[in-house]
């Protein structure tokens, strides 16, 4: 009986080690799993591609993101919200442009533009060249050298009159110091919505009262001079009267 527990409790020693090994094995294996993942979890440093504008503003510092992920465009008091570049989407918005260059096709929308990629597609800056009938609802107007260059979502636009569009530019040399308008460079609207409007709703409310007026008055004031030869003063008054009158009926305060 003695011989007996002797062996016993020699086997469970050697089964209660074995054991224990095995046990400090998986450990160690899983902390080698767990360092593994949190290294292919780490975020690769940002890769700057040479000659493109990086953020959206001239002043350095960290985006400021909205409550859909999407970040402020700052550059020349710009003031919207838009999907950072490289933002995939699994379907296009309703209403989107498709434009063509080069056999690569395109997609605008509200300013954005739009590649496929995959089964989705994806936000990125448009080739210079690409020619639109219509600016984004949204734009800017800055002047450089006394000409207009229209902006949104740091993409720069110029009226070309023998294409009967505006054409996706580079950004000008001095991009960051734009100069004073001069004295008869027409003044936009200032657009406030009474009624709660969304910004899309209001987008489109513009589009359809600035096509009116433009119907009404002949005028265009996305391009230099109105669209019409010398002395648009009269046309431009005329426009904004227009203008003013739609979008008021429609429930804005136009100052």
């Amino acid at each position: 009986m003695i011989k007996t527990s002797k062996f016993v409790l020699l086997s469970s020693a050697v089964l209660f080690f074995g054991l224990g090994s095995q046990v400090a094995a998986a450990a160690d294996q899983h902390g080698r799993d767990e360092h593994a993942r949190d290294e292919r979890a780490r975020p690769e440093p940002a890769r700057v591609e040479p000659g493109r504008p990086q953020g959206r503003g001239p002043a350095p510092g960290r985006a400021v993101i909205d409550g859909h992920a999407q970040e402020l465009d700052g550059r020349h008091n710009h003031g919207r919200y838009y999907p950072p570049v490289g933002a995939v989407r699994p379907a296009l918005p309703e209403g989107y442009r498709p434009y063509y260059r080069g056999g690569d096709r395109y997609y605008f929308h509200g300013g954005i533009w739009y590649a496929p990629r995959g089964p989705g597609f994806v936000v990125i800056r448009p080739p210079s060249g690409l020619v639109i009938s219509v600016l984004p609802p949204y734009y800017s107007t800055v002047w450089f050298g006394g000409v207009p260059y229209y902006y949104a979502d740091n993409v720069y636009y110029t009226w070309q009159p023998d294409q009967n569009g505006y054409s996706v530019v580079d950004p000008p040399d001095n991009a960051d110091s734009p100069s004073d308008a001069p004295d008869n460079a027409q003044q936009d609207l200032i657009i406030y919505p009474k009624n709660g409007q969304s910004k899309d709703q209001q987008a489109a409310d513009q589009f359809e009262c600035h096509t009116w007026a433009k119907g009404q008055t002949g005028f265009d004031p996305t391009q230099p001079g109105g669209g019409q030869p010398g002395g648009p003063a009269m046309s431009r008054s005329n426009y904004d009267r227009a203008m003013s009158a739609c979008l008021q009926a429609r429930g804005y305060q136009v100052n």
